[in-house]
């Protein structure tokens, strides 16, 4: 899991700019299904179709990972850039950025005055992100443009994955956990279905712009006449000392079966299938109330005429930041719920409301 999930969260693909996620997770999953490909906005549809009729399953998880995109180039070769998806203005100063340009990725810095200089400003200001700006080290706006920058380049984190503390914490730190760590779940349940027996059929949804309003699987489930679908997702735990959380989710304490979130009410057919599923194969997992997050598992259960739908939620420590950090344990028994929830169906299986 840790060798695949290094891999995913290495490609760079912010919101609307997934081209190398799409081809590669495509590449990677091509001999494991019986049909993928990738539609006209960057969505990866793959079918794996069990030994006998049976429901039809959607699992999806998104693709794309928050970043920024060049906005100005100014005349002394600084970038300036916009967001893509969410960001905490209050973490971007002095943080290490790769520029994607057409022949390749560009280290930077978002800058930041140097410490000299606080006493002579307000310590206590947080600038917004119109007001920062990426340093490439080029000496002029020529120089930026010789270097391949251009208005619209996508833009990520730089920061790599690796193990938080030692090989004994079973944690990883790194960007783009959101959501790479889901993608990295589905790919396992698809390697441990291979030569197994499963009724129906299940679509595996990779999406893309998830991070700026549920885009990809919009588009994605739209012509899928499923009926039942899970989506994996990450989310944000609760059990740091700030005074705002409430400790009721934890990083290392399971995969959270979703309960509610701003973008859907899990379907409770769905929900409590998992939370059984779950208490009789002893996975561990926690209950998810969250109105802060949404995830595809929204648009999904919208999609024709109402998708019974579930989430299941990899916990998170630092989301949207370029040192998000998950749990293996947590991956692994995300994983195992939902190998477990496609081998349990059969063709009684109802989702009724």
């Amino acid at each position: 899991m840790f060798e695949l999930l290094k891999k995913l969260t290495s490609l760079h693909g912010p919101c609307g700019y997934e081209q190398p996620i799409s081809y590669f997770i495509r590449d990677y999953i091509k001999e494991l299904v019986d049909d993928v490909k990738i539609d006209p906005i960057g969505n990866v549809i793959a079918v794996k179709k069990g030994t006998s009729s049976g429901p039809k399953v959607i699992l999806t998880a998104h693709m794309d990972e928050v970043g920024f995109i060049v906005k100005k180039i100014e005349n002394n070769g600084l970038i300036r850039f916009e967001k893509l998806g969410g960001h905490d203005d209050r973490i971007l100063l002095a943080q290490k950025v790769k520029v994607r340009t057409r022949t390749e990725e560009l280290l930077g810095v978002i800058g930041t005055m140097s410490a000299h200089y606080v006493k002579f400003d307000d310590p206590t200001k947080v600038r917004k992100h119109q007001n920062l700006y990426i340093d490439i080290g080029a000496k002029s706006k020529e120089d930026a443009i010789e270097m391949g920058i251009e208005i619209g380049l996508p833009i990520t984190w730089a920061s790599e994955l690796e193990l938080l503390g030692n090989s004994k914490t079973g944690r990883v730190v790194g960007k783009g956990l959101d959501d790479r760590a889901g993608c990295a779940v589905l790919i396992a349940v698809l390697e441990q279905l291979q030569g197994k027996d499963f009724l129906g059929e299940i679509h595996f949804l990779f999406t893309v712009q998830e991070e700026v309003g549920l885009r990809g699987a919009k588009v994605a489930s739209h012509n899928i006449e499923a009926d039942v679908a899970i989506a994996v997702d990450t989310t944000a735990v609760s059990d740091t000392p700030e005074e705002t959380m409430d400790q009721t989710l934890a990083l290392g304490a399971g995969t959270g079966i979703k309960i509610i979130d701003f973008s859907l009410i899990a379907h409770p057919t769905v929900k409590e299938s998992l939370v059984n599923l779950a208490k009789e194969n002893e996975i561990k997992f926690q209950y998810e109330v969250f109105p802060g997050i949404g995830t595809d598992g929204g648009a999904v259960s919208l999609s024709n005429k109402g998708i019974p739908t579930g989430v299941l939620s990899i916990p998170s420590r630092y989301a949207h930041s370029p040192v998000e950090v998950v749990d293996l344990e947590d991956m692994v028994a995300t994983q195992q719920l939902i190998y477990t929830f496609i081998t349990s169906l059969s063709n009684d299986s109802s989702f009724s409301f």
